[in-house]
């Protein structure tokens, strides 16, 4: 990827989601262009396809390095203020330390004015044949949090750090005048979202962005190939079998893949940081981790959040667990600053494209007939990050979350659905107003059992992908390391019956009894059809895993309407 990077530009905007591997991807630049690194470069490069055939500009540069990611999130603006130029000036220190037997000058740093110390750097350096390489590393991230934090006077505070004269913007115009012949040959940043950059353009307009381009897809995460081949390691040293390194490539799978940042791409990425977790996890003790999200991302349940409060942002959080009605905007926002962030009203392209940068949406590709994007979730971990989310906004008391959990663990345990039934009945049902109710079909109420039921510490959760194979709406098998327990694989098939189609109203269902619900034509029709398919999908199964693995209990669920369940149990 070095050569194209050079070729693409000698400014470069690289965004990828937190905790993607960018600062890992800065190091290796680093150790490849570091003049002080030429006696290694052999043992670092040597064995690859860069170090055989190196650029021209290895080795030939002086690397600064600001890491904006120490810079954290003040109440007060001078204490910020104050931080961007400990920031800069302690990396100016470090610089002038690695190359004191370079510099013909002795570096002058003003704690107060790190932009009279760059002055001072870019001075010195017009003295010696070399130029310097400026790494930027997450420009944008203390920024984005006085943004999404926001307390009183957030929207002021980052303003005056952006706009006009503000510390921020200062900053990227001493850069760009340091790259007009001063002494900064290259930069290369990297951030999460577009937004403080646009903001800065007029400050700092030189930047290619690169990070939608097919040949940086895979600059940073992993491939498949890669993982398999730590994974045969790994197994070797637990002595696991070819079959338990199989599943366990299949569990990486099915949790961790799905990461597309560019339509074109054929491959999907895993996230570095959930990776090396499980990985770890897995080296250590020779068992998969019991929780699959790690901590480390479980904070970005906070970007969802934002997005769901903002108006008509509910529905986008919603619909995005709802494989069956795909998430389509005609294309990313890449252009878009503080302003729209904190307008009163978005339009979902907004929303969309900043869920896809915070790194809880990505790319499945596009749908041709339209030319539009269509993007999902890009895995079973960051699923798990929206059912806590629509939990907090469709149970918030304890009370309800603990007799939801209670209920869901009926069904798990002891394969009885009636109390789950029940409580979406009484305490889901009733908040959905009228635009939700013109709107709700089987998806929907498929949608509100897999937010209840969705438990990824003993279970795979398999809806539309498994509906796309031939074999049931939501399917939860027991994870593999999980069946020696005494839980139950559960099969569930939906149906919905339009209240105002059959002449029904909210009204009339919610005064029937369970039994006279399921007298009625179309509710027993739809359990029929249904439980027909359970017993298709049931043989199925049996096909795939062998008759005796699955502990299925599988049934058949009809809402009439967003007022009452029927359901019926399946052999």
């Amino acid at each position: 990827k070095l050569p194209l990077l050079e070729e693409a530009g000698s400014a470069l905007l690289f965004l990828r989601p937190r905790r993607f591997g960018k600062s890992l991807w800065l190091s290796v630049m680093e150790n490849y262009y570091d003049v002080n690194k030429t006696d290694e470069f052999e043992r670092l490069f040597g064995d690859l396809a860069i170090g055989k055939n190196p650029t021209p500009l290895h080795n030939r540069y002086l690397i600064l390095k600001w890491n904006f990611s120490t810079i954290a999130a003040s109440d007060d603006e001078a204490e910020m203020r104050q931080a961007v130029h400990n920031c800069i000036n302690g990396a100016i220190e470090i610089f002038q330390s690695d190359y004191r037997d370079i510099l013909k000058y002795e570096v002058a740093r003003d704690k107060n004015d790190a932009l009279s110390s760059l002055l001072s750097v870019l001075a010195a350096v017009r003295k010696i044949p070399y130029k310097i390489l400026l790494l930027i590393d997450e420009y944008d991230n203390f920024a984005n949090e006085v943004l999404m934090s926001n307390p009183p006077g957030s929207q002021e505070r980052y303003e005056r750090l952006i706009k006009g004269e503000g510390m921020l913007k200062t900053v990227f115009k001493a850069v760009k005048d340091g790259m007009e012949g001063r002494g900064i040959d290259r930069v290369f940043i990297t951030g999460v979202s577009p937004v403080v950059m646009s903001d800065l353009t007029s400050g700092f307009n030189v930047a290619e962005n690169i990070y939608l381009l097919p040949e940086f897809n895979d600059l940073c995460g992993f491939r498949e190939p890669e993982i398999a081949d730590v994974l045969e390691r790994v197994g070797e040293t637990c002595g696991l079998s070819d079959e338990k390194i199989a599943q366990a490539l299949d569990m990486v799978r099915i949790f961790y893949n799905g990461y597309r940042f560019t339509y074109a791409a054929a491959d999907r990425l895993y996230n570095p940081t959930l990776i090396l977790y499980f990985l770890k996890a897995l080296q250590r003790a020779c068992q998969y981790p019991r929780r699959i999200l790690d901590t480390n991302l479980a904070m970005d349940k906070a970007k969802i959040a934002y997005i769901s409060q903002l108006p008509q942002g509910a529905p986008v959080v919603a619909q995005a667990m709802n494989e069956g009605d795909a998430l389509v905007i005609p294309e990313l926002a890449d252009r878009f600053g503080i302003e729209e962030m904190l307008k009163e009203h978005h339009d979902r392209t907004f929303m969309i494209s900043l869920l896809y940068y915070f790194g809880v949406l990505t790319l499945a590709g596009r749908r041709t007939e339209y030319e539009e994007l269509i993007l999902e979730i890009p895995n079973l971990a960051i699923r798990r990050l929206y059912v806590e989310r629509l939990h907090e906004m469709m149970l918030p008391t304890a009370s309800d979350m603990n007799e939801a959990e209670r209920a869901a663990r009926r069904l798990h345990q002891k394969g009885d659905i009636g109390p789950l039934c029940a409580f979406i009945e009484q305490k889901l049902f009733p908040v959905f107003d009228n635009r939700d109710y013109l709107g709700a079909n089987e998806l929907t109420v498929k949608t509100l059992f897999l937010t209840l039921l969705f438990n990824d510490t003993f279970y795979i959760m398999d809806s539309e992908p498994a509906l796309k194979r031939g074999y049931g709406d939501l399917i939860m098998r027991v994870r593999p390391d999980m069946r020696h327990s005494a839980l139950l694989d559960i099969l569930i098939e939906f149906k919905y019956v339009s209240l105002g189609k059959n002449r029904l109203t909210g009204r009339q269902v919610r005064k029937m009894s369970r039994e006279a619900l399921t007298a009625l034509k179309p509710v027993r029709e739809g359990l029929d059809r249904a439980q027909k398919q359970l017993s298709q999908y049931r043989e199925a199964l049996a096909d795939i895993y062998g008759a005796d693995f699955l502990k299925l209990r599988a049934f058949a669920v009809v809402s009439v309407g967003c007022e009452r369940l029927v359901w019926r149990e399946e052999g």
